[in-house]
């Protein structure tokens, strides 16, 4: 059933809690649908187009501010149309809004505010506008009306702003085509982008700093293939930074979404579960092969943390209040009693309370002091030791740690956002696939295992996914990006547990996406399905943001089709998806770190195939000499003795060696002799990454 609210809209029937937190303004709101375009059509009215999502500190401001006030509410229920989008419900329109604001020289962002003809073509936007003119920004107010007023008197001048955004739109869904990509480019852009690294503090750029986990990726891959050492240097000071940061949170783990500081101090404090999905990819590479020991135990300390936050916190219930459903929720709040970061600082007095005698160890270690480091208040973080310190010290600190953890939880808890979303989920599963036996975690798989069976069972209908899934209600159709994030995740239980249903659901799902999401006339994907509800444009690039870009991930899906099967269609798809888009590098390098991944491991992915039984110590230790061993484009297939891997597959009909046992590394139709010893095989597998 819905959750119950005494509304003055129609928001109260929706599963979103963004949504749910608007369902008691003032403000006529609809969802987004056919019901609102019929009715700013019936009344010649323009649309008002709200986006946000529930973490989202701005979109709390300006719903505080302008959508709980009665004036405010009164102007836009008369001169407007309105409707309220969960961004990540809806990614689909987000994204079209958001590159029309973009087509309009503006920065985007949440709430992005953006006003509509009744045919839902845009003519103006911006993002948070305050109530009254301030910081050089008119007042919602005067732009209500002002719009309002253009939109009566102006028709033609909102005509032609509408043309032109349109013909624009329809440019950026045509992305440039080209050929294959030369195999030394992933190469060349890392190396570029490694100069863009803060030398002092790691990152890209200046503030506000994102962790860009494609991008650093992409400089981790490379510095395997080269053994170029600056780029594994850019990417290890960068999440040495980052997990000793402010944005890291060191009592109950897990990462910020991003920081507003130049050096990691000041995080903005919503949790994302798929930043720390892609973040946790990143510690698993990092832990196998980092430069010095203590930072692999560093990476190693905070994926486990991270872990445990996630399968504490982030487990999604089956209704308000419930079992966990098994699925993993999609964010944490920025707020807490209507401020930001509450939840996670200290005063100086707090901690002594808490800590007594203590207090001096952990405040020389974790930055706190009278006065603050941020507002008055603490940030807790470790920037100014990055460095562990002996073994007695950290006993200390560790149970220091615990003791404010305990206090913390006493405080009022940010809002939470519980529903489901087939995609974030589809990275956490790979992740943690991935994760768990490289740093011995069964529980991990497990825990993957039930959120992928939820997808499986719960979020799809008549064989297709849905997006999103909260308290027992599907909503929405799936999007490319849907497909591919679980598609990884499938491959990734695939190749961690060996069982053949996770690698024939991947095979069903790309099916899916050929038959409605492919493009025809010129190659790669569509970020909707051909029987989903016509938007003004119908999104297709490969340009990663917060997330990758599904065009890429499932160009990596194709490429290890191709090498766990040998069928030559998945190869040749990879090949044209690669080309639909290829055109855009030369210009957009930094944005298309997951298509220049995808790139590489088709053209140099390894295979490697173990043939034994599961419970056999010689083919667990064989195994455990692949996962000691950062290698991305190495493609892990394991086979029972009496097995046969498909005709086309090079190592078909290869076996084990006298009743041992036996490890095939192949490349493209050949593969090597077999190997039995696990410490041959980790230096055949080392020599072969590079």
């Amino acid at each position: 059933m819905p959750e119950s609210h005494a509304s003055a809209n129609r928001l109260a029937d929706e599963t979103s809690p963004y949504l749910l937190q608007h369902a008691d303004n003032p403000v006529d709101w609809y969802p987004w649908g056919d019901e609102a375009f019929d009715k700013a059509k019936a009344e010649g009215k323009p649309i008002l187009l709200s986006v946000g999502y529930a973490a989202c500190h701005w979109c709390h401001v300006m719903a505080h501010e302008s959508f709980e006030s009665g004036t405010v509410a009164s102007l836009m229920n008369r001169l407007f149309v309105n409707i309220k989008v969960d961004r990540e419900e809806r990614p689909d329109v987000d994204q079209i809004y958001q590159q029309a604001l973009a087509l309009m020289n503006q920065q985007g962002g949440w709430p992005l505010t953006m006003f509509l003809t009744p045919d839902g073509e845009p003519f103006w936007g911006g993002t948070y506008f305050p109530p009254e003119a301030r910081w050089g920004r008119p007042g919602f107010p005067q732009i209500l009306e002002r719009i309002a007023q253009v939109y009566e008197e102006q028709p033609d001048d909102i005509g032609k702003n509408v043309v032109a955004l349109r013909d624009a739109l329809g440019k950026l869904a045509t992305p440039q085509a080209g050929g294959q990509v030369n195999p030394e480019a992933g190469l060349q852009a890392a190396q570029r982008l490694a100069r863009q690294i803060d030398p002092f503090h790691g990152g890209l750029g200046e503030a506000p700093k994102f962790p860009q986990p494609a991008i650093l990726k992409l400089l981790w891959q490379a510095w395997l293939r080269s053994g170029q050492a600056p780029l594994r240097q850019g990417v290890e000071l960068t999440l040495v930074h980052m997990s000793q940061g402010g944005i890291y949170d060191h009592l109950g783990g897990g990462y910020a979404r991003y920081a507003t500081d130049e050096a990691w101090l000041v995080p903005h404090f919503e949790k994302m579960l798929y930043d720390n999905a892609q973040i946790l990819d990143l510690l698993t590479w990092a832990a196998q092969d980092a430069s010095e020991p203590w930072k692999r135990d560093l990476f190693a300390q905070r994926a486990r943390e991270t872990v445990a936050w996630l399968l504490r916190e982030m487990l999604a219930p089956r209704q308000a209040g419930g079992e966990p459903c098994g699925a993993f929720a999609a964010t944490y709040d920025a707020d807490s009693e209507g401020e930001e970061g509450k939840f996670y600082v200290w005063s100086a007095a707090e901690l002594a309370e808490t800590l007594g005698s203590e207090t001096a160890l952990f405040a020389e270690w974790y930055d706190v002091t009278v006065n603050g480091n941020w507002e008055g208040s603490n940030i807790l973080n470790r920037l100014g030791r990055l460095e562990p310190g002996d073994r007695e010290t950290e006993a200390a600190l560790a149970e220091q740690r615990a003791k404010l953890f305990a206090r913390r939880a006493e405080r009022v808890w940010p809002g939470w956002d519980d529903k489901v979303l087939a995609d974030w989920n589809g990275l956490m599963i790979a992740a943690l696939a991935r994760a768990a036996p490289v740093f011995a975690e069964p529980e991990w798989l497990l825990a993957a295992e039930r959120a992928f069976a939820f997808v499986v069972e719960e979020m799809q209908e008549a064989g297709r996914l849905r997006h999103s899934w909260r308290h027992g209600r599907l909503k929405h159709p799936a999007t490319l990006d849907d497909y591919a994030f679980m598609a990884d995740a499938a491959l990734a239980l695939f190749e961690a547990t060996g069982k053949r249903v996770y690698l024939k659901q991947a095979e069903t799902w790309v099916g899916v996406l050929d038959r409605h999401y492919w493009d025809t006339e010129g190659g790669g994907y569509f970020l909707t399905a051909d029987d989903t509800e016509r938007l003004l444009v119908r999104p297709k690039h490969a340009h990663d943001n917060a997330t990758p870009a599904g065009n890429g991930v499932i160009l990596q899906v194709l490429a290890r089709l191709w090498h766990l099967t040998g069928e030559t269609a998945y190869r040749e798809r990879a090949e044209a998806t690669i080309a639909a888009f290829s055109g855009e590098l030369a210009r957009l390098f930094s944005a298309m770190a997951s298509l220049l991944l995808g790139s590489e491991l088709l053209q140099d992915g390894t295979q490697l195939v173990v043939v034994g039984n599961d419970d056999d110590p010689n083919m667990k230790e064989l195994l455990a000499a692949r996962w000691r061993l950062s290698a991305p484009t190495l493609v892990l297939q394991t086979a029972a003795p009496e097995e046969h891997l498909p005709l086309l597959h090079p190592a078909h009909g290869k076996g084990q060696v006298n009743g041992r046992p036996a490890a095939y590394l192949c490349r493209g139709t050949a593969c090597s002799m077999p190997i039995v010893d696990p410490q041959e095989l980790a230096g055949t597998l080392r020599e072969a990454r590079g």
